[in-house]
């Protein structure tokens, strides 16, 4: 079964009192699907990150709890770090990890901004691949002036009006920031003095906004409670400004001020191939262990294959349910029949067209359910033609399966005619499997039909399933 992971790293305004970030941790559990990779909490910055990732609508649905949480908990107005902000959830990223495009994240990035609006009055800018305007691409952009500045700006300048809701600032969360774009490595190197002077020039001279590397975002802040003065970055493209030549030119930078660097770290995951192009004792990391690594801690902490599809399957949740069970019992159908082709040197391609056809319809099915009920949520003077726009997939989906699977049960039968009789069992239960899918998935049709009351719409679906029976 093709997996569709997304990544999400949202930036809270809180990095102090550990029960706040429990509690926006439990947020994000909270939704069946979604795996919590990693937490970072940093008192001088007085920001937390969490890392979590999960199929696109699970992952959309944790993301707004727990902004709805942050509402609750976070009042900017006591709130004071070296790290800039504009909001109590500062910013929410979505990043493609697996089966998933760039494209498709920030469509996700632009549903739950307006979404964040919706729910808790919080307007939204979008931002990377998700900017409505070529200013608002880089975040310092949006950040400008932070939440104070504004707050007194955003009434009166339409230049920082928010892409999404009224030009006002929430009272206490401020603004929030929605985005797609790719890895980004949040990577920060200490310096033995705390002269935070000496790392505002660094800054400056390897940011791309001063003339320095392209991929790299960079400001000098004050640790206090280590005193010691930090360059802190984030390295929007680590495969064209590798992590190795930001260190080596850090370290130039402090050598000539006569301060050296004491350690690095790196705040939340890192992908596995950032570390594969530079040597652990080259880079110092401090806190470095394979926990650290993106693609260990999914290995690690999510199930994956079958076992995934199960677990999603047998939670308490609406999806997803019998129309994805109906597709993957006729991707299963057809990978038995690949196999069966194969061994008896038969042409397989079209039983690997349809698997590939079947598993995708799974995450289909789920996404088409799923706008069908985030549509129903809609005020009620503006749900009636979204309602009926998710109920056209909600049916169109069950019914390609279906067709797609009756036609592959006509392969399948002709398969076991030719295929020599040691294969009988396997044909006889891809057989068995691609009725099971053919009956769930016209029942599905069946039940939304019900429901659509475009009459066009209505009779051709009913025509379709006619043909079928």
């Amino acid at each position: 079964m093709a997996r569709r992971l997304i990544e999400c790293v949202p930036n809270f305004s809180e990095g102090r009192d550990a029960a706040k970030v429990d509690a926006l941790i439990e947020a994000v559990r909270s939704v069946a699907g979604v795996v919590l990779l990693d937490r970072e909490m940093d008192a001088d910055h007085n920001r937390s990150v969490l890392t979590f990732a999960g199929p696109p609508e699970a992952v959309s649905e944790a993301a707004l709890r727990a902004v709805g949480k942050a509402v609750e908990l976070i009042d900017l107005n006591h709130h004071s770090g070296v790290h800039p902000r504009i909001g109590a959830v500062d910013v929410v990223p979505f990043i493609p990890i697996e089966g998933v495009t760039i494209e498709e994240c920030v469509r996700m990035a632009t549903r739950v901004g307006e979404e964040i609006w919706r729910r808790y009055q919080i307007p939204v800018y979008f931002y990377e691949a998700a900017a409505r305007r070529p200013d608002r691409v880089n975040l310092e952009n949006i950040r400008r002036g932070q939440f104070e500045g504004l707050r007194d700006e955003v009434a009166t300048n339409p230049e920082r009006a928010p892409d999404v809701g009224e030009p006002r600032l929430h009272p206490t969360a401020g603004a929030t920031v929605v985005g797609a774009r790719k890895y980004l490595i949040a990577y920060n190197i200490n310096l033995n003095t705390p002269d935070v002077g000496i790392a505002k020039r660094i800054a400056r001279a390897i940011r791309y906004s001063s003339g320095g590397f392209r991929y790299v975002k960079a400001m000098g802040v004050a640790l206090t409670s280590r005193n010691l003065a930090q360059v802190s970055m984030n390295l929007t493209d680590f495969e064209q400004t590798p992590i190795q030549r930001v260190f080596e030119t850090v370290r130039a930078e402090a050598e000539r001020s006569g301060v050296s660097i004491v350690g690095s770290e790196i705040v939340g995951l890192i992908p596995k191939k950032a570390l594969e192009m530079a040597a652990e004792h080259f880079l110092r990391v401090e806190n470095f262990s394979p926990a650290v690594v993106l693609e260990n801690r999914l290995a690690e902490a999510a199930p994956s294959g079958l076992d995934e599809f199960l677990d999603a399957l047998a939670a308490p949740s609406a999806t997803p349910g019998g129309g994805s069970a109906s597709a993957a019992a006729g991707a299963m159908a057809a990978a038995l029949g690949a196999m069966v082709a194969a061994l008896a040197k038969k042409d397989g391609r079209e039983f690997e067209a349809d698997r590939k056809f079947l598993s995708e319809a799974v995450d289909r099915d789920t996404q088409a359910f799923n706008l069908v009920m985030a549509a129903y949520r809609l005020p009620k003077a503006e749900r009636a033609p979204h309602v009926e726009e998710a109920l056209h997939q909600a049916g169109t989906v069950p019914m390609e399966v279906a067709e797609r699977a009756f036609a592959l049960d006509k392969r399948l039968a002709a398969l076991q005619r030719e295929a020599p009789a040691r294969f009988g069992s396997d044909l006889e239960t891809a057989r068995a499997l691609v009725r099971a899918a053919i009956a769930g998935a016209l029942a599905n049709v069946r039940i939304n039909l019900d429901s659509i009351t475009d009459e066009g719409f209505h009779q051709a679906l009913e025509e379709r399933v006619a043909a079928l029976a």
